[in-house]
């Protein structure tokens, strides 16, 4: 049965994303504008940052501080806006190598040509390695408590690193041409994909002074929503329309690619994608959680499995 999304509780998920998502690019529409980058580095990581999308991991970072504080917690944003965008740096870098020809070979990436595509393949790696590096010199600078700011960067240096991120891609990298169990699979999404989302939420509650149940809620809510959000994924590579999605799509099936529809068949992955789901907002549970920041992390759930209806 498909979720009821008749009751929106403050107006169309994809707009509420969208004002969110504005305040992420004000934010990030700072980065490398100094004298103290080469320009021509600058260039090209402005590049890819700046070249749009949904913002979906600061955006939800945002969104799971204000979950946990006190009359919605719009004051904290200050606070946990330089932190988001550091995640959103992490998120890009991500996206420029793994589109490299060493890795997914991608030529397409939010509707215009990949970072190496358009500037060199020396150029894109520099570009993702400054992104990254300079993402945790943001995230460290959050004027926040120091030790929440500590254990947020620790957070996100796990999940962009080799236990997450990094030996997710090499997991993908090594499945090309194997059939992969469905324990195998989960793990390898719960760490190229899930991971830095889960961090994304956790980091928010844990910038906004949250106790150890919320904080376990809302990562759970995270690592829920991250499996959901790559099972989407693949289906969407196989059913998907290019021109809306920015990116070339049918190119897992081209790269002999681990994914839920050549495990499982289109509707068995759609039927997992929505338990998924399900799980996710189950996790934002009303006894810990109330008010419309609650109402946006469900419907969060709630929109993404509707996404391959």
């Amino acid at each position: 049965m498909a979720f009821d999304t008749a009751h929106v509780p403050s107006g169309d998920w994809k707009t509420l994303l969208s004002r969110r998502a504005a305040l992420v690019e004000a934010e990030l529409e700072q980065t490398y504008t100094g004298d103290d980058v080469p320009p021509g580095l600058a260039r090209v990581a402005r590049y890819s940052l700046l070249a749009g999308g949904k913002r979906l991991r600061p955006v939800l970072c945002l969104a799971c501080a204000r979950a946990c504080a006190p009359r919605g917690g719009a004051g904290l944003d200050r606070g946990v806006l330089p932190f988001a965008a550091g995640l959103e740096m992490i998120h890009t870098y991500s996206l420029i190598h793994d589109d490299l020809p060493a890795m997914d070979d991608d030529d397409l990436r939010r509707g215009r040509p990949t970072c190496h595509k358009a500037w060199g393949e020396a150029a894109a790696i520099l570009a993702g390695d400054a992104l990254l590096t300079d993402a945790f010199g943001r995230m460290a600078a959050a004027p926040l408590p120091p030790e929440r700011v500590l254990e947020a960067v620790r957070l996100a240096a796990r999940a962009a690193g080799a236990a997450g991120m990094a030996g997710g891609q090499m997991l993908d990298l090594n499945a090309e041409g194997h059939a992969l169990s469905c324990a195998e699979l989960v793990d390898l999404n719960a760490r190229k994909t899930g991971a830095l989302l889960a961090a994304a939420c956790e980091c928010g509650a844990v910038l906004a002074g949250a106790d150890a149940a919320r904080r376990a809620a809302l990562r759970r809510f995270g690592e829920e929503l991250g499996i959901a959000f790559q099972i989407t994924d693949d289906i969407l590579d196989v059913v998907g329309d290019e021109a809306e999605a920015g990116k070339n799509l049918r190119h897992d099936g081209r790269a002999a690619k681990a994914t839920w529809p050549s495990l499982l068949g289109l509707d068995a992955a759609r039927a997992l994608a929505e338990e998924h789901c399900r799980a996710a907002e189950k996790a934002v549970e009303p006894a810990l959680f109330d008010g419309q920041e609650a109402d946006f992390l469900r419907l969060a759930a709630r929109y993404l499995v509707s996404r391959t209806c």
